[in-house]
């Protein structure tokens, strides 16, 4: 590092996976064509900017359905809905959208599946997390959430029990990784999904984060809400290898007071979390002395088609 050049290094891969970008543009297309007022259980992302927008434009965020009129467009956001959801809405006659990321889908699939097939279910998760509400509705009362490797030491199925495994999308891959070793430890005949559930983009954040690590940076600061899973969890992947991390809103939120000593810092951004909020923050930490550099580990090119009402 220069003695007087400080280095923002700003990474890529970062910010918006195909998910979300999907799930916005769903919202985007029936503003334009319907017009609002347009309502959407949950956040259709974990981003307070997204929202606001959103509720700018005409946007009613609603917690459950019955807080939306008869005969209206409601939106399910992209962390996915429990079968009762649709039921319901369906049972009211209300039209509705299914953001939910095709990820998200690929996780409810394997567990009706696997709970079909009379396999003990486990899904590796964050309690109380959206996506987690979803996936657990797919079989109320039959599936199991395991938080942390001690949770495994408790849970009461015997060593020879057929028991399968999902996670949620948005975990740390290294936290995970730890929960299935023990869960494959404690049950030798552990049935895992043939391809990892944590998706593509949140895997290659995280990848991204440690590249900024090896990089040098001295703080890292983390664009995305505090509702945001795979936002926290970038956070944790510099922290866990000693790299102070901050997560940010905006260039508001940003401690200059905390960077007083920093050196090279490193910038990344949640899945939900808008480019636009980036760009910010570099211009503010450019107005204090650090010349922004971008770092590629890796292209992204995924992208998922519209639900076929919108295509």
């Amino acid at each position: 590092m220069s003695a007087t050049v400080k280095r923002l290094l700003t990474v890529n891969p970062r910010g918006f996976c195909a998910g979300v970008e999907r799930a916005i543009e769903v919202v985007d297309r029936l503003l334009e064509t319907h017009g609002a007022p347009l309502y959407v259980r949950k956040e259709i992302v974990h981003n307070t900017a997204v929202v606001e927008d959103f509720r700018d434009r005409g946007v009613i965020f609603v917690e459950e359905l019955d807080e939306v009129p008869d005969d209206q467009t409601v939106v399910f956001s992209a962390h996915g809905i429990a079968p009762a959801v649709r039921d319901e809405a369906s049972a009211r006659g209300l039209r509705a959208i299914d953001a939910t990321c095709p990820l998200v889908t690929k996780v409810h699939q394997e567990v009706v599946n696997h709970v079909g097939s009379g396999h003990e279910m486990v899904l590796i998760g964050h309690a109380g997390h959206d996506e987690v509400l979803g996936t657990m509705g797919e079989a109320p009362g039959r599936i199991t959430l395991v938080t942390s490797v001690e949770d495994v030491a408790s849970l009461p199925f015997a060593a020879d029990a057929a028991v399968a495994c999902a996670t949620q999308t948005t975990l740390s891959v290294d936290e995970t990784r730890e929960i299935v070793a023990a869960l494959r430890a404690r049950f030798p005949n552990l049935i895992e999904p043939a391809k990892s559930d944590i998706c593509y983009a949140t895997q290659n954040r995280q990848d991204a984060v440690k590249a900024l690590v090896a990089e040098g940076i001295s703080h890292l600061l983390v664009v995305g809400s505090r509702t945001s899973s795979n936002s926290r969890r970038l956070c944790e992947v510099a922290e866990n290898l000693g790299i102070p991390a901050y997560l940010i809103d905006g260039p508001q939120d940003i401690d200059m007071e905390a960077l007083a000593g920093a050196g090279d810092l490193g910038l990344t951004a949640g899945a939900s979390a808008p480019e636009h909020l980036v760009q910010a923050v570099t211009e503010h930490l450019a107005a204090h002395g650090w010349q922004s550099e971008e770092l590629v580990t890796l292209a992204e090119n995924v992208r998922f088609s519209l639900p076929g009402e919108l295509e």
